[in-house]
Parts: C-alpha cells; sequence; structure tokens
C-alpha cells in the first residue's frame, strides 16, 4: 500500500464505496476516462488490466509516473476518449467525477456504453444532490449535480441493467463541502472570466494531497467515516454508480 498515491479525505471516503462495489467476476480489461492524477488508477491496476485517459497534460503526466510507481498492470494516455481503437471493449468502464463537467451527459453516457462488452459493466461517481450546487461547483466547472434517481434514469435509458446507486460522505462530507465551498467563493470572481473546459482541465489538481505523510493521515483520519458512511447510503454529499449491459 506505501507504493500508492495518497487520497484527499472527500476521496477516501468515496474509495470505500468504489472498492465495495467493484465487480471481479468476468472483469480483466478495465478503461477510465479521466483519470485526473492517477490516485484510483494506481488502485485499479492493482486488481486489473488498466487503461486510463486524461486529456489535460499536467494530470497525466503525473498519472503516469504514479502508475509506473506503484506497479500493477496498465498504462495512461493523454488522449481523448474518441482517441480508442475503433470497436475496443472492457469489461469495466469507470469515469469517476467527469460526467458532471458535461454538458452533454446523456450523449456521454451513450458514448461510454458503446465501450462495454456485453455482460460487461459502467461505473461512475458523481457528485449528490442537484440542490447542493455551490460556489466550489461553479469553480472547477460542473453543470450539474445528480439526484439518485436521476442517476438511475440516466443509466437505464442508456441501455444498462441491474443499477445500483450508493450515496456516501455523511456525515464528514458535509464539512468538507462546507470548506470546499468557502474556498469556491473566494476564486468565483477569477473563475467568472474562464471558460468551463479550463476549469475543467484543472478541476483534477485542486485540493491534491502531495506529500505521503499527508496522505496516511488522511487514511487514517477518514477511517471512522468510511465505516459510519455504510449506515446511510442514501445520505451524504456524493454518489457511485454501477450498471451493467446486458449480455
Amino acid at each position: 500500500m506505501s507504493r500508492l498515491p495518497p487520497l484527499p479525505l472527500n476521496a477516501w471516503l468515496r474509495w470505500d464505496v468504489v472498492s465495495r462495489l467493484l465487480p471481479v467476476d468476468g472483469v480483466t480489461k478495465v478503461l477510465e476516462i479521466g483519470c485526473g492524477q492517477g490516485s484510483f488508477a494506481a488502485r485499479l491496476a492493482q486488481r486489473f488490466e488498466y487503461l486510463g485517459l486524461e486529456p489535460d497534460a499536467a494530470s497525466y503526466a503525473r498519472a503516469a509516473a504514479r502508475l509506473v510507481a506503484a506497479g500493477g498492470r496498465g498504462e495512461v494516455r493523454t488522449s481523448e476518449f474518441s482517441a480508442l481503437d475503433p470497436g475496443e471493449t472492457f469489461d469495466l468502464v469507470c469515469a469517476f467525477e467527469v460526467l458532471e463537467h458535461l454538458e452533454d451527459d446523456k450523449g456521454a453516457l451513450i458514448e461510454w456504453v458503446e465501450r462495454v462488452r456485453p455482460g460487461g459493466w459502467l461505473m461512475l461517481s458523481t457528485p449528490a444532490f442537484n440542490e447542493r450546487m455551490g460556489p466550489f461547483d461553479l469553480v472547477v466547472g460542473h453543470y450539474r449535480r445528480y439526484d439518485p434517481p436521476v442517476m438511475e434514469r440516466l443509466l437505464a435509458d442508456a441501455g444498462l441493467v441491474d443499477v445500483r446507486v450508493v450515496v456516501y460522505g455523511m456525515p464528514l462530507g458535509y464539512a468538507l463541502e462546507a470548506a470546499r465551498n468557502v474556498v469556491g467563493k473566494r476564486r468565483l470572481a477569477k473563475a467568472a472570466t474562464s471558460t468551463m473546459e479550463d476549469r475543467t482541465s484543472g478541476s483534477g489538481r485542486v485540493m491534491q494531497p502531495d506529500k505521503r505523510a499527508l496522505g496516511v493521515a488522511f487514511q487514517a483520519a477518514s477511517a471512522p467515516f468510511r465505516l459510519i458512511q455504510r449506515a446511510f447510503p442514501t445520505r451524504g454529499t456524493g454518489l457511485v454508480a454501477l450498471g451493467r449491459l446486458p449480455g
């Protein structure tokens, strides 16, 4: 575990849900769309044959280095989703904190599902509950947040079955979100002069821990909250969704 990159507190809460929902049977090839700085990439590559896509050059460089340092099976490419080989499919397609950055989320989901093999899975995470849109969402380029029933309907409309949505972050996520919104208020004026694309490209680098000691501290501090949130799968500030393409 020491080779794995550090996670911020909220990502520890998210990873707790992702790691428990990850399908294992029949899953070998995994694609992650928008892998950011590679914190989840390094962990997924320990379990699967991994491919990550990250168009932001700075985030790609960090993710690629982290993947090498952590070992495992996989690679990261600095390319868009459209650069994949035609017809290539995967057992599991992931997109963590990506969908909310896309204006045409329905169109993106259809494209992503086309890369899932029959019988395979799509997993994603997003901020939860659109009524909680705040300054930080605007600063990092979020078009929306997702209520669980909306997410369930989106995945079903994209052709997925056995859809499951788990909300996470109760109670720590609320405090973390409040702190992010304080930062967001300070940055709103500057963000107003940038495009949504610019905000999105840098979002994966915001509030990411660099020091391993800090990562260890965050892991320890989040441990009790990772257990507490499991008792509240419908309350919190983020969600993880999983759906299967009929085989």
